[in-house]
């Protein structure tokens, strides 16, 4: 993978790709792997998290976006973000917003969605 590429990176919550999901195509870099006890998990979600977090190469956002939204189970309340240098993603199952970093109408716009497919107050909290 190129050195000098910007890179931007995420992490993905096992239980929230659906049953069947693939990523494939895009070349991704596993930069940690963690296990964590969640105080105020959705309704239909663990309490147990699985964390995966991941890095690729900047140019590859908008194909990676489309792909984890294709990945992402539907119900459960799940979401990804990641960020490049000017732009914030924020991914549901089906749905990707993307937006001007530090914009707060594009963030304020993936919140409203977030709340109406589930996702709890506590976890619309992704970096600015």
């Amino acid at each position: 993978m190129g050195g000098d590429a910007a890179r931007c990176r995420w992490r993905v919550i096992s239980p929230s790709l659906r049953v069947g999901a693939q990523l494939t195509g895009i070349p991704l870099q596993i930069t940690k792997l963690s296990r964590v006890e969640m105080t105020d998990p959705g309704d239909d979600q663990p309490r147990h998290w699985t964390l995966l977090e991941f890095s690729a190469e900047e140019s590859a956002a908008q194909r990676l976006a489309d792909q984890l939204s294709s990945c992402l189970a539907s119900s459960g309340g799940w979401y990804t973000d990641f960020h490049t240098a000017d732009e914030t993603f924020v991914i549901f199952a089906n749905k990707v917003f993307r937006y001007p970093r530090g914009q707060a109408e594009g963030r304020s716009e993936a919140q409203q969605y977030g709340r109406s497919v589930g996702v709890p107050e506590p976890q619309l909290d992704w970096q600015v």
